[in-house]
């Protein structure tokens, strides 16, 4: 393979926390959201090529499209149309899953063309997606506005995270439009010296999408059953729109232990959140 070969990585999305604080008059909604990456994701590799194409394998690739319905291929129009890349993309996150798993691989699409085709990534990525730029980010963020604003917060303390899907895509639009109301208040200042610390933060935070989430589909809400009664846990939310959910532990050995708790037919890893 040409030694311009790409290779990259695209980490799972989480959101910890989310409110939804209004909607614009252009219809968008205005969000407020603590974001971190965990170190499980999707892979993509891209080569030189004439013509632009996509291929999608792994263990999640059934139901991904290969095609400009793609976030991947709808990024490389957006960077440079009419450019040409053999894209492969192995799947390993849950496909709408509210992990941020089309806007990772985007982020990274549009990072590895960049380099394959020497241009630079201009602003305004969230035309692709209110994900895209704080998946560029890559980092943890508070995101606020349509995902366009960025700011800094404190160090995060060493956690593990355990991530669960039972099966369940969740339309964003339809969890939105379920909303009972989207002027909610923002999060509270970000602050926290330690994992004690940092857990009491986020219990004053919330998911505002859970709850209409859950009303189109009830199994998220066993899925926190679960993941609540588990030993180590110390904190349980919804991730985005849905329907992933996720457990907070202070340890690997916590967290491994409590993914082998799990029932198998769920999609269930569990990996360290990414300090930067």
């Amino acid at each position: 393979m040409s030694a311009a070969t790409f290779r990259g990585y695209a980490p799972a999305k989480v959101n910890l926390a989310l409110h939804v604080t209004g909607r614009r008059v252009d219809g968008y909604h205005e969000l407020d959201s603590l974001v971190v990456f965990a170190g499980v994701g999707d892979r993509l590799e891209i080569a030189p090529a004439d013509a632009l194409s996509l291929t999608v394998t792994g263990p999640r690739a059934e139901g991904v499209p290969d095609d400009a319905r793609n976030l991947v291929w709808k990024a490389a129009d957006w960077l440079a149309p009419g450019r040409g890349a053999a894209m492969t993309l192995d799947k390993h996150l849950p496909h709408a899953g509210g992990i941020g798993g089309g806007s990772a691989d985007a982020a990274c699409a549009l990072r590895g063309l960049a380099e394959i085709w020497d241009v630079d990534v201009p602003d305004g990525a969230e035309a692709l997606g209110a994900d895209v730029p704080v998946c560029l980010h890559g980092q943890p963020v508070r995101m606020r506005g349509i995902g366009d604003v960025l700011d800094a917060v404190p160090p995060l303390p060493p956690m593990w995270i355990v991530l669960v899907n039972a099966g369940v895509e969740v339309p964003t639009g339809a969890v939105f439009k379920a909303m009972e109301r989207v002027d909610n208040p923002p999060l509270p200042a970000p602050a926290w010296d330690g994992f004690d610390s940092f857990l009491v933060w986020l219990e004053r935070t919330r998911n505002d999408m859970e709850s209409s989430a859950r009303s189109q589909a009830p199994v998220i809400g066993m899925v926190l059953e679960r993941l609540r009664a588990l030993p180590g846990c110390r904190f349980t939310r919804m991730s985005g729109s849905g329907g992933t959910c996720f457990g907070l532990f202070e340890t690997e050995i916590a967290a491994r232990d409590a993914a082998l708790g799990l029932p198998k037919h769920w999609w269930v890893t569990y990996a360290p959140v990414l300090r930067a």
